[in-house]
């Protein structure tokens, strides 16, 4: 019998001639060598013995302990009436909203079978993503507020005519901010929206969006545009998505998928006033799994950073603050060097470099230097903090 597995009709007397010996070996490794099993096998043998005798040695039956088809119908019913409630939910979120009101539920498991017998589920088409450089300090949210990201939704007709969305959420939290029917997306309709948010719920540490206007200006220094420079000059850092890489604000994307699915094909009714209601839903009903099942409204709180208005100047410690024209130029000695137009009415600094000429920054940006024997403005090509403030006194006055 050495070597020789348990494929005989005497396997029950087999097993049971193993079981008797296992009690009493010295050696339990090489009894199950020589009965051509594993050791893993064999102890389940020997603990059978001793557990059920002669009847656990006998086959058991495969028979799963639980299934779909052994639910109860009234369980089977009410797993597809939160499905029609909530078409666009899985079956995780699903099984959150039951447990919520039932206390007690099936299996995760379990309710995937039930929707996908039931013909209520898609599969989800994977798409792998490009990598390559990034603008951008890629910083990831720990907190509320740390990070707001911000983008337009895909236009699309309604009765009422174009409708384009313009969506803010907290990174951290996956709170929607807001979700505006705006008119257009002009800067100072953009920016009206928010003055609204800042003042409901602070200002953020940073804001990430793409590289599209009005949030930035792909051909303008450090692609800055009048809205960006608007949120550095309130004390928000910058946090841009490579070009071409919506994977970078990847749960921003999927929150458009959702607007997708679920609202673009409304055809009636106030267009602001059903945003309003999905928003509340998304916030205070609809779970997440990132979050632990738990929904948006029960992570976020408001920022600790009132926002107490557009400053009028902005004065840089250590710095000569000089103030640019409406058309984006500085004068200097004489003569009107342009820098952009983003910057026009806002304050920069000036600090004087090694070889003469001088440092120009915005905020916390370094934006280049000014030769002065030229009166020429020489961009950065990336963005930097700027270094140490210096004094201020040789920079030549106009």
């Amino acid at each position: 019998m050495r070597g020789m597995p348990w494929n005989t009709p005497e396997i029950m007397d087999q097993r049971t001639e193993f079981a008797l010996k296992a009690l009493t070996t010295d050696n339990f490794r090489a009894l199950c060598r020589d009965h051509g099993i594993s050791a893993r096998v064999g102890y389940k043998w020997k603990q059978r013995f001793l557990n059920e005798g002669l009847a656990g040695m006998r086959d058991q039956s495969r028979k799963p302990h639980h299934s779909p088809e052994g639910l109860q119908e009234a369980v089977l019913c009410e797993i597809v009436r939160f499905k029609q409630r909530h078409p666009h939910w899985g079956p995780r979120k699903i099984r959150e909203l039951y447990l919520r009101q039932r206390h007690q539920a099936p299996s995760e498991s379990t309710f995937k079978r039930v929707l996908e017998r039931c013909g209520l589920t898609e599969k989800r088409r994977i798409r792998s993503a490009s990598q390559s450089g990034r603008l951008g300090q890629g910083r990831k949210a720990e907190a509320p507020n740390d990070l707001w990201t911000v983008d337009f939704k895909g236009w699309w007709y309604d009765p009422q005519g174009r409708c384009q969305p313009l969506t803010v959420r907290d990174q951290c939290s996956r709170y929607l901010l807001d979700l505006r029917a705006v008119a257009d997306a002009r800067t100072d309709t953009v920016r009206a929206c928010f003055e609204r948010l800042f003042e409901r719920h602070g200002v953020p540490k940073a804001i990430r969006s793409d590289n599209g206007p009005p949030f930035a200006c792909s051909h303008a220094l450090l692609g800055l545009s009048r809205l960006s420079v608007w949120w550095m000059a309130n004390g928000i850092e910058l946090e841009r998505n490579r070009p071409g890489c919506p994977q970078d604000n990847g749960g921003h994307e999927r929150l458009h998928r959702d607007i997708a699915c679920q609202l673009e094909g409304l055809s009636h009714g106030d267009r602001q006033a059903a945003f309003d209601t999905w928003r509340c839903e998304f916030n205070e009903e609809r779970p997440h799994e990132a979050l632990g099942m738990k929904v948006p409204a029960d992570l976020y709180r408001s920022g600790s950073r009132p926002w107490p208005g557009t400053p009028e100047t902005l004065t840089y410690q250590g710095m000569s603050s000089r103030k640019v024209t409406r058309a984006g130029t500085l004068k200097l000695q004489g003569e009107n060097i342009f820098l952009s137009q983003a910057l026009g009415g806002w304050d920069i600094g000036l600090t004087p470099r090694s070889d003469g000429s001088l440092s120009v920054h915005f905020c916390q940006l370094a934006l280049g230097h000014i030769e002065l024997s030229t009166s020429a403005f020489i961009p950065t090509t990336h963005a930097c903090s700027p270094p140490h403030a210096q004094a201020a006194h040789d920079i030549p006055k106009e």
